[in-house]
């Protein structure tokens, strides 16, 4: 009889120290999100995707609109910078998700080239939400020239060493050029 009593007591305690502390939000106001509002840890392994996922929003997955065109003569805005051309080359030839003494391998002097393989404008056309424009096609061609490490741990440790490795990576950077009265 008293093993109900004494489970009962220790839940109400529960409930009131939990209440008491504000931590699960029962006794917030309005508006409150519950166990949403606790924050929770978030690994490192995650987080650096997060920041990836943010950063290349923020400088590449964006359209720039620029003014009219003067005289029909458009010129490509900057090259890539190297930042955007080696996430593109980690995305064709990953380095990450090497496992430590197993394998891991390593870029080192790296060298890039730039060339604008194309440079041209479509004709006028309506686009949503910004009115008539032009779409300014950029086409670069980069080329990644680095020293390629390859630590193999195990079963017989070796290093693989790839002094002339090279890979080419597309880059297209397009943007919009607005079409009316030039001011």
């Amino acid at each position: 009889m008293k093993k109900p009593i004494i489970v009962a007591a220790s839940a109400l305690t529960l409930l009131f120290a939990l209440v008491s502390t504000g931590c699960v939000g029962v006794t917030a106001p309005a508006g409150s999100i519950g166990l949403a509002s606790v924050p929770m840890p978030v690994s490192p392994y995650f987080q650096q995707g997060y920041e990836d996922l943010y950063w290349e929003n923020l400088r590449y997955n964006k359209v720039a609109i620029m003014e009219p065109v003067k005289n029909g003569q458009a010129v490509a805005l900057d090259p890539p910078s190297d930042d955007q051309v080696i996430r593109a080359l980690e995305k064709v030839r990953p380095v990450s998700g090497s496992i430590p003494f197993l394998e891991t391998t390593h870029r080192t002097n790296i060298r890039i080239t730039k060339e604008l393989l194309a440079d041209y404008l479509d004709p006028p056309t309506m686009v949503p939400l910004v009115g008539p424009a032009q779409v300014h096609h950029s086409h670069w061609k980069c080329t990644v020239y680095f020293t390629e490490t390859v630590n193999i741990g195990w079963p017989i440790p070796q290093t693989l060493v790839n002094e002339e490795a090279q890979e080419v990576i597309y880059i297209d950077l397009d943007h919009l050029h607005r079409v009316g009265p030039e001011m």
